[in-house]
């Protein structure tokens, strides 16, 4: 595990390595960030970024969430494709799904029941996935404007986010601040890298909520696109989604993808998992072995994506609960199983299961993580 922390952090490093300065243009083979004017919510500017790799593909990002917005990225012909979901402006944001492409936080995943104890006192959380606390609350971290900083002195486009939660904020103690920096390398990835420091003894957990669509979004559903997953064991969940605190393994099961499947071969198969999750909506325990963790393949685009993460578990989501009612960027439309994530996390539920890897977070040591998302295209 160790020596694939270093490994991750190498890769990070290559992205960037130096968080200072605030310039609209990188000085270092003249990658650009360019940013505009995207709204404004509870009298804090929000912007959109856009980042420019040497290829000419880019991503968009804003301040709103600290989310990525947008992902064109070249298919087998070379043809460009939006691949993330996202809207055409903050007010699509603010009335359609709290959670596409943003950090998420103070803890992602679900807390059951809301509720937690640390250090001999029990903490309440909002209820925002009945009977369950999902991804920080209501106004957690996905729906807050955080500061941003465009980068220079960096070998990529790059920009960094912060954010201070204040103690007790959505019931969690300690005042924490995180930054989240992006980096858009020429190689199509995008770096992730994370940082949070508390005062006080607190929990966290951090991702990326993203959702993909390799054919580019709204183009079909995400049923044939091929997966695998080094993960020789997951932890099953109840009716509520929330981890039974079993660590079983993948081998036998619809689970087991550590050879490549289509995410639609086995979902509709009779298991009592399945049904809960209304498809996959589970956590896969990585067995962080090799540089790549995850990645999919769209055979009809040629496009691929690679996860690579020095965290132990990711969460493979199906788009089980998208219903068409949201329109994203360009007018697209978000259908069943249109789009799917990989949330690079620790576990589920982990405050109430002592044998989950800690997501205790103290004083003296911050919470370092990163997060590579790679494309590429296999002809």
């Amino acid at each position: 595990m160790r020596n694939k922390q270093i490994a991750v952090i190498l890769l990070a490093a290559v992205a960037v390595f130096s968080f200072s300065s605030c310039k609209q243009k990188s000085i270092k083979n003249n990658k650009m960030v360019t940013s505009e004017k995207f709204g404004s919510f509870k009298g804090k500017d929000v912007f959109l970024y856009t980042l420019t790799n040497k290829k000419g593909d880019i991503i968009k990002l804003t301040n709103y969430g600290a989310a990525i917005v947008e992902i064109d990225v070249p298919d087998r012909n070379g043809n460009r494709a939006n691949v993330t979901f996202g809207y055409d402006n903050l007010d699509g944001y603010l009335k359609g799904d709290p959670y596409f492409g943003k950090i998420v936080g103070r803890y992602a995943n679900r807390i059951a029941k809301g509720k937690f104890t640390l250090d001999g006192t029990q903490y309440t959380l909002d209820i925002n996935n009945d009977p369950n606390s999902l991804h920080g609350g209501r106004t957690g971290w996905h729906s807050r404007v955080w500061d941003a900083q465009v980068l220079s002195n960096t070998d990529f486009p790059s920009v960094k986010f912060t954010y201070v939660s204040p103690d007790m904020e959505e019931g969690y103690p300690g005042k924490v601040i995180c930054n989240v920096v992006y980096a858009w390398t020429d190689n199509d990835e995008i770096t992730i890298d994370y940082k949070a420091t508390t005062d006080k003894n607190t929990v966290i957990n951090l991702t990326n909520h993203a959702y993909f669509n390799l054919h580019g979004t709204g183009t079909g559903d995400i049923l044939d696109h091929v997966l695998t997953i080094k993960a020789s064991s997951y932890t099953p969940i109840d009716s509520t989604l929330i981890p039974t605190g079993e660590v079983v393994p993948v081998e036998g099961t619809p689970f087991d993808f550590r050879t490549p499947h289509a995410m639609g071969e086995r979902i509709n198969e009779k298991n009592d998992q399945l049904r809960f999750g209304k498809g996959y909506d589970h956590n896969f325990v990585l067995d962080n072995a090799e540089e790549v963790d995850a990645s999919v393949y769209d055979p009809y685009s040629g496009r691929v994506l690679e996860v690579i993460t020095d965290e132990p578990a990711v969460q493979f989501y199906s788009g089980n609960f998208l219903d068409g009612t949201q329109k994203g960027r360009g007018g697209k439309v978000y259908k069943y199983r249109a789009g799917f994530c990989l949330e690079t996390q620790h576990y589920p539920d982990s405050p109430n299961h002592a044998d989950f890897p800690s997501v205790v977070l103290i004083p003296e040591e911050p919470y370092t993580s990163s997060t590579v998302y790679r494309f590429s295209v296999k002809k």
